[in-house]
């Protein structure tokens, strides 16, 4: 799992596309966010195993689920969903 700055002397030091390996949370979509924002967190784990988890859950309680990312990035359902049914979307693991 990667837990590194996405830049070094300004220029990116990640490849193009999706680093699903990058270290990301499970929140409830209504947590309040804030100072306090990850503690608040449920699951830690990589970017793709914590889609996958979602994935997992009963469609229709996946949408209370969001995951934040490297960068204070968040992801809500429809594109988590997107991103699970991705190409490049990590499944063999």
């Amino acid at each position: 799992m990667t837990d590194h700055p996405s830049t070094y002397k300004g220029e990116s030091s990640g490849g193009p596309g999706i680093d699903w390996d990058d270290r990301a949370f499970l929140h409830h979509v209504g947590d309040g966010r804030g100072l306090l924002d990850g503690a608040k967190s449920i699951r830690d784990g990589t970017f793709a195993d914590l889609i996958k988890h979602i994935m997992l859950l009963p469609e229709d309680s996946r949408a209370e689920y969001c995951i934040q990312k490297a960068g204070d990035r968040r992801f809500d359902y429809p594109e988590i969903a997107a991103l699970y049914e991705s190409e490049d979307f990590p499944r063999g693991e």
